[in-house]
């Protein structure tokens, strides 16, 4: 069981890459998300980051077991499922105006530099999520980072194409 939870709550071993084992575990993301995005569009990543989030819970539960460290750096499927989530304005849009994801690849690099600040610098909620040193606080902390970082990038999709074009 432990294994399997390691397995998961890795990434598939992701985590434990060096140094900021989180930044490799949402670059791991972004290629997942393609992935599961041309098997079924974006309504597949959104069930995925739901799936991360759930499996990434009961992971994170079995690593943190009996030890003092709430938030093991190796436990990456947080970082996943906050990745998935700020991808989603991208890959929805994508979807609606008919193009690969891959065609709106500005808003790729806004959802994952945005979510890398937000998880870092866990500003208001995100901190608070973190705050609560639990397994679910591992995994809320990154969604709701994920969720500031989608509107980031709604933000800069507004002000690229309704401002500046």
């Amino acid at each position: 069981m432990k294994s399997l939870a390691t397995l998961a709550g890795t990434f598939f071993y992701v985590g434990y890459l060096r140094p900021f084992p989180g930044t490799w575990g949402s670059a791991a993301a972004l290629p997942a998300a393609y992935a599961l995005t041309l098997l079924g569009g974006p309504w597949l990543v959104a069930f995925g980051a739901l799936a991360a989030f759930l499996i990434g819970w009961w992971a994170t539960a079995v690593m943190i077991e009996g030890q003092d460290n709430h938030d093991p750096s190796e436990v990456v499927i947080d970082e996943v499922a906050g990745q998935w989530i700020a991808l989603l304005p991208v890959l929805i849009g994508a979807s609606h105006a008919g193009l690969d994801a891959l065609a709106l690849w500005p808003g790729w690099l806004v959802a994952f530099v945005g979510f890398r600040v937000f998880d870092i610098l866990k500003p208001g909620l995100v901190g608070w999520a973190d705050r609560r040193g639990d397994a679910l606080g591992v995994m809320l902390d990154d969604i709701i980072a994920g969720v500031a970082a989608a509107l980031a990038v709604g933000l800069a999709a507004f002000i690229w194409h309704g401002l500046l074009m």
